[in-house]
Parts: structure tokens; sequence; C-alpha cells
């Protein structure tokens, strides 16, 4: 067992997928990263929240 604490989900309680982008309204993920994401390293976690981040930035503006 590692010492290293785990991130945590992005998840903000809006759950709801955007058809055109294919990203959810509330967190900026795929249904892929949101499937995934108990599965990932905090590596793969970090990267997935980069991605949503610029997502979310290029919809919303910095």
């Amino acid at each position: 067992m590692s010492d290293e604490t785990t991130i945590p989900s992005p998840c903000i309680g809006v759950c709801s997928m955007d058809e055109s982008s294919g990203f959810c309204e509330g967190c900026f993920r795929t249904l892929d990263e949101i499937r995934q994401w108990w599965d990932m390293d905090n590596v793969a976690k970090s990267e997935v929240i980069k991605k949503a981040s610029a997502r979310e930035a290029a919809v919303f503006g910095d």
C-alpha cells in the first residue's frame, strides 16, 4: 500500500453529457474517462484533469 494520496474525482454532480461534444457538462470528461477513472493511476488522472480543464477553458475562456 502506498502513502501517495489518490487524486479525487473532478465530478461536481452535474452529470449530463453534451451530445455534440461528448463531454460531461459538469466535469468536461468523456464517458471513457469517467468509466476508467477508478482504475487510473495518479499520472493518468492528472492528464485527464489537464485535458478536461483545457476543454472547459475552450468553452468558457480563461
